[in-house]
């Protein structure tokens, strides 16, 4: 589920559409949880589907550390990337503001946490030397976004959370744990699949 403060809206042709902040979302504040709406899809079931619906799943899903393809029941699935995203995945099942939202604002993702079956060339940014998406950028970049979690997560039980019922009590305490020691306990690294077939 999407944070309650979020609604969709046009970017532009080349975009499409994208979320965005209706009121001030401090950084720390769980942006997107997965809850029982959302569709958690076994490989072999999205396999067998007709190539319109596979083809939707996988444009607008995640695939998680076991391989299932996670789809959002609600406008979750148009948060789009930026290589200097605002959020980011946590390895709880959620996704975490890196830095504070002003209204208006878009929020963004970092891709290269998804798990993406195929690298994909991104709109250039300032000051960014990267150009793809590639799912071993969570093997490169970990320890970096380590650090940004880190940072959220001393904010986490300071500020508001919307979706903290939809966080299970272990991963709030952990997150809560992290922030305050500064020290990881579940690693982004963890949120990689590896396909070993």
């Amino acid at each position: 589920m999407i944070h309650p403060d979020t609604e969709l809206r046009y970017v532009n042709d080349e975009i499409g559409f994208g979320v965005f902040a209706t009121k001030f979302i401090p950084k720390g504040t769980i942006v997107w949880a997965l809850d029982e709406l959302d569709q958690v899809l076994d490989p072999s079931f999205v396999e067998s589907l007709d190539n319109e619906r596979k083809n939707q799943v996988k444009k607008y899903s995640y695939i998680d550390n076991k391989g299932r393809y996670v789809l959002s029941w609600d406008i979750g699935q148009y948060v789009n990337h930026s290589f200097k995203a605002n959020c980011i995945s946590t390895p709880y099942d959620s996704e975490i503001a890196i830095r504070d939202i002003q209204p208006g604002t878009q929020l963004t993702d970092e891709y290269g946490c998804l798990n993406l079956e195929e690298p994909f060339a991104c709109i250039p940014e300032e000051g960014i030397e990267r150009t793809y998406v590639r799912k071993e950028d969570l093997l490169e970049y970990y320890k970096e976004w380590d650090q940004l979690l880190l940072d959220a997560y001393q904010s986490f039980d300071k500020v508001e959370q919307p979706l903290g019922f939809l966080i299970p009590t272990a991963y709030r305490k952990k997150m809560t744990l992290s922030g305050k020691k500064r020290q990881v306990i579940d690693s982004i690294k963890t949120l990689y699949f590896e396909d070993r077939q």
